[in-house]
């Protein structure tokens, strides 16, 4: 009961972020928006460690991590924000997908992770639902959706770069540095057309630094509760939701094909979970 009650969380985090940069967008520089989400970001992840007096949260041993840690992660975040300017909604979550098998590949690549069948299925049907939701050959694959794909790898390599930070550093640190470190970027790639922020614009930029966090943290909980199979399956809902949407609130036709290639991408990734859990239960485990 708990983890739907904190997916449901991740859900509207997710979606009312999106419906936020969309908005944005009209009136301010995908850089600006980053800029100002990092500032609130900041601002609340500072507010939180101070409560907790474990103020050895703010400095950390491993700054050159972190920093390669976020430079790819303001590239998938620009990459992300500009795709929901410019695609519809749906489009962008269906890519977005494909960040697990991204990862996958990274992880073999780079990290010496062995290549499991599962993972040739998953990586396989990934594909196969890039194929399905870009039809090449069929639609010009135009450059937002390349822009959305090239952001998927860059959370990819952030998300392998948490991973190396996590066996070290507490998660609020890891917060802390990534709203640290992304504000001068922001701030530096923005000057160029700086825009003063009017009325409501106020209210969607302090939504998109709060779902920002929001969502992280009840996918995190919601995963605290349940089997992550459960979790990644219930975010799928993500899709449909966000469809309903950009129909709803922007006019926006939906693709049955989406549906489609999100769905293989889904199935892979739960074969690739199931895989991994059967193999961490068949190790044996010694009684001291």
């Amino acid at each position: 009961m708990f983890s739907v009650l904190w997916m449901i969380g991740a859900l509207a985090s997710f979606c009312l972020m999106a419906i936020g940069g969309r908005e944005l967008s009209e009136h301010l520089d995908t850089f600006q928006i980053l800029f100002y989400r990092s500032v609130i970001g900041l601002i609340m992840v500072v507010a939180v460690i101070a409560s907790t007096r474990q103020t050895h949260l703010f400095t950390t041993q491993r700054l050159h991590l972190h920093t390669f840690r976020n430079l790819f992660h303001f590239g998938g975040q620009f990459g992300w924000f500009k795709g929901i300017a410019l695609l519809p909604l749906a489009e962008v979550f269906a890519l977005e997908f494909t960040v697990p098998l991204w990862t996958a590949l990274i992880a073999c690549t780079f990290l010496n992770e062995s290549l499991t069948r599962e993972k040739l299925i998953s990586i396989s049907l990934g594909l196969a639902g890039v194929l399905i939701i870009v039809q090449p050959g069929i639609a010009i694959i135009n450059s937002a959706s390349v822009i959305v794909l090239v952001a998927a790898i860059c959370y990819a390599i952030a998300h392998s770069s948490t991973k190396a930070l996590s066996n070290t550093e507490h998660p609020l640190t890891i917060l802390f540095m990534m709203c640290l470190i992304q504000l001068p970027i922001g701030l530096l790639l923005s000057l160029h057309d700086f825009q003063q922020p009017h009325g409501v614009d106020w209210l969607w930029l302090g939504i998109v630094g709060f779902t920002a966090l929001s969502a992280h943290y009840c996918l995190t909980k919601a995963m605290t509760y349940t089997e992550v199979t459960l979790v990644v399956t219930m975010d799928f809902l993500r899709l449909p939701l966000i469809a309903v949407v950009g129909v709803l609130l922007y006019g926006e036709k939906f693709e049955i094909a989406l549906l489609v290639g999100a769905l293989l991408m889904l199935i892979g990734n739960l074969l690739n979970i199931y895989g991994n859990q059967t193999r961490a239960a068949d190790i044996p485990t010694t009684k001291k």
